[in-house]
């Protein structure tokens, strides 16, 4: 498993028979992206595959200045692209409320919308509504914003999680969604919110219903800001063999863009729909994932 992570791991699938192709040049022409923190690592490097394939694309991050500065990295490789940015505190369910009256006050459809923000607190953090921060802006946060701005989602439009590896160590914990049980491990609230965007995202796929496709891509060990602040030593050891960038965001802009679309609900990695579970650990009992899901729209008053 580790090995297909790697940068080696996506080499070697690119040249097997079967990879999947490119999506056409001008494949998202026309058509608007939101991409979560996407000031840089795999969030800037998803914004910039969309608009070269044609996208316009808004950035919604919680530091504008920093905002400012990925945009003009962006239109230097992209000089033709069309780029704006929207203010959002992606684990601030109240901030969130606001800023999609922004994205929506000028009736343009959204046909891609990509939740990559997230953050590895390593003592327990709350949010502004006092959520465990990892639970707060990886989960509670993305189906919040998903389903507020639902009804502006263009048809055979794409809802893409970011999620990571690191879900595939953890069960899901719904008799624990806030990590108030046991010593605080900011890894392993980090894994816990993973694993929980991928068993709630069949659930979050049938309340959008069809039209709207919900995917959530794994982009494999890349080596990112995020990783270098919260996972030195592990970034040491493997730095070699770690993904850059463009590399991690592959498979999710690839999902932005491909025709015809995946089916919805699915975990992708390296342009392929995988197990969410491997040698049957840390499966989930089959009512684990509903009591997760009555417990996130409850926190959000969606119920």
């Amino acid at each position: 498993m580790a090995p297909g992570f790697t940068r080696a791991g996506l080499a070697v699938r690119r040249r097997l028979p079967g990879w999947p192709a490119d999506p056409a040049p001008d494949a998202l022409a026309g058509r608007r992206a939101l991409v979560t923190g996407a000031t840089s690592g795999l969030g800037e490097a998803t914004a910039l595959g969309c608009l070269r394939l044609g996208a316009h694309v808004d950035l919604v991050v919680r530091n504008t200045e920093k905002g400012d500065d990925s945009r003009n990295r962006l239109l230097g490789q992209c000089p033709q692209g069309s780029v704006e940015i929207v203010r959002c505190d992606l684990s601030d369910l109240h901030d969130i409320r606001r800023a999609v009256g922004v994205l929506t006050q000028d009736q343009r459809p959204i046909d891609v919308l990509v939740h990559n923000a997230g953050a590895m607190p390593a003592q327990r953090s709350e949010s502004a509504q006092g959520h465990e921060l990892t639970m707060s802006l990886h989960v509670l946060g993305p189906v919040l914003m998903t389903i507020l701005l639902a009804p502006r989602l263009a048809a055979d439009s794409r809802v893409i999680m970011v999620t990571s590896g690191g879900m595939y160590g953890q069960k899901l914990r719904d008799d624990d969604p806030e990590f108030h049980l046991g010593d605080y491990s900011g890894v392993t609230a980090y894994a816990r919110s993973k694993r929980a965007q991928v068993e709630v995202l069949p659930l979050l796929q049938e309340r959008l219903g069809d039209g709207i496709h919900v995917y959530a891509t794994h982009p494999g060990w890349a080596d990112t800001p995020g990783v270098a602040d919260s996972l030195p030593t592990f970034r040491k050891i493997t730095r070699p063999l770690l993904r850059d960038a463009r590399e991690g965001a592959d498979t999710t802009v690839w999902l932005s863009a491909v025709e015809p679309a995946p089916a919805g609900g699915q975990f992708f990695h390296d342009r392929r729909a995988r197990t969410t579970h491997k040698w049957g650990l840390n499966k989930s009992d089959p009512g684990a994932a509903r009591r997760m899901w009555s417990w996130v729209l409850a926190q959000l008053d969606l119920t």
